[in-house]
């Protein structure tokens, strides 16, 4: 197909001009998971597993996929999921998909990995902006990225924290995209054979803004991508393996707006972020690309909503192709989706035209799912609706965890400082 969005009529059409326009070895950081795939795999199948009861006979003329998150409207039960180095996808990628997401309606995330500043997808982009971190071993750098994004408006913070290690992703090393990125002969020839890719993003970029950096890393993790992340001795993006729910208590204390914990597929996890203070859980296996013998987020999303969505917002990831994807999450129990992959294949393809008609063909096929189900909005999903396999999303037993015990220095909201002092 050609690279005119309007030519594509699904997800995957926009994933397969993506492929047609990218090195190899990016469409792969974007496509693939880790070891053998199966995550990948089981987060669609388990989709596929479920299935939905039409409604007949319901006058839904007047459906309605309007929500809120956090008390503020949005137009779909989407959002827009942090994925790093959309730069190099496309010139500017990650104020292209902020911009289409405002267009929108909906809320965009920024990756702590995106190579463009906080600051100028608040000042070019606009729209609804939340912002995803990494907990650092320097504590003191990690909130320093936090305050950075308080002061740059943005409104809600994410904080991952289901990649304690780096993940096997073992074509990658193959084909030399990885971090740091190295010139290859695999990877100059991948390059070579997309030209239009080298001259309408990498030049260009290499031209206006040089060789890209993660430029919302702090200290010596602000480096090219090139470089070595995190200093000598240092493997892969700085992160934290000793991160506990004592820092996410104490970091509750210093972001006053929402708080989202990303990576939670336990149900008792799912409780004690509540017991943190957090606001929302977002169920996810990072898109199957970190833990290969993971639960698909999908079948854990029962026994996550029945534990703790009487106490917070419970959102999910991975998986998500379709508009029906969205529908049964929602029926399930979710209060809202993020998208990933389907953004970007759009922005891959055309930018944000195509990030745009990426939005607006999940639009198009969840207003479907409320006419065919015959809800009126998308409150009235629930999973009378769905035909669910036998057993699924069990927990047969619930295994006891221990509750963190944290002992506060202060009563008061702390200071960055004292935060620091008291997390390090």
């Amino acid at each position: 197909m050609s690279h005119r969005p309007d030519n594509a009529y699904n997800i995957a059409d926009l994933r397969e001009a993506a492929r047609h326009f990218l090195p190899k070895g990016l469409f792969d950081f974007l496509a693939r998971g880790t070891e053998d795939e199966l995550s990948v795999r089981r987060n669609r199948s388990k989709f596929e597993d479920i299935v939905m009861r039409t409604r007949v006979l319901v006058d839904v003329s007047r459906r309605s996929q309007a929500t809120t998150f956090f008390g503020k409207n949005s137009t779909m039960p989407i959002a827009v999921a942090p994925t790093g180095l959309a730069g190099l996808l496309w010139f500017d990628g990650e104020i292209a998909l902020a911009r289409a997401a405002a267009r929108a309606g909906i809320p965009f995330t920024l990756s702590t990995a995106s190579i463009i500043s906080m600051e100028r997808v608040a000042d070019e982009a606009g729209g609804r902006l939340w912002y995803q971190v990494y907990m650092m071993p320097d504590r003191q750098a990690s909130l320093q990225m936090i305050q950075r994004a308080k002061s740059a408006g943005y409104e809600a913070l994410i904080v991952t924290v289901d990649t304690p290690a780096s993940p096997n992703r073992e074509y990658l090393h193959r084909s030399g995209f990885v971090l740091p990125m190295r010139v290859t002969p695999a990877n100059s020839l991948d390059v070579a054979l997309h030209p239009r890719w080298f001259f309408t993003v990498f030049a260009r970029q290499l031209i206006k803004h040089g060789i890209p950096r993660l430029v919302n890393y702090p200290g010596q993790a602000h480096v090219k991508i090139t470089q070595q992340p995190g200093g000598k001795g240092q493997k892969g993006r700085p992160r934290s393996d000793s991160t506990t729910w004592s820092d996410l208590r104490e970091l509750r204390k210093i972001w006053d707006g929402p708080l989202m914990v990303k990576g939670i597929l336990h149900p008792d996890d799912a409780a004690l972020a509540a017991d943190c203070g957090a606001d929302g859980v977002i169920v996810s296996n990072h898109g199957g690309r970190n833990f290969d013998s993971s639960i698909a987020p999908v079948e854990a999303l029962v026994a996550i909503v029945d534990r703790v969505a009487h106490r917070v917002d419970v959102m999910m990831d991975g998986g998500i192709e379709r508009g029906s994807d969205v529908g049964k999450a929602l029926a399930i129990g979710a209060k809202g989706v993020f998208v990933g992959r389907a953004p970007l294949w759009g922005v891959s393809a055309a930018g944000e035209a195509g990030a745009t008609r990426a939005l607006e063909l999940m639009r198009q096929e969840i207003d479907r799912i409320l006419a065919f189900t015959g809800s009126v909005s998308v409150d009235a999903l629930d999973r009378s609706l769905l035909h669910l396999p036998p057993g699924y999303g069990a927990m047969p037993s619930l295994s006891p965890v221990a509750r963190p015990e944290v002992t506060l220095a202060v009563d008061s909201r702390p200071t960055v400082d004292g935060l620091s002092a008291s997390v390090a």
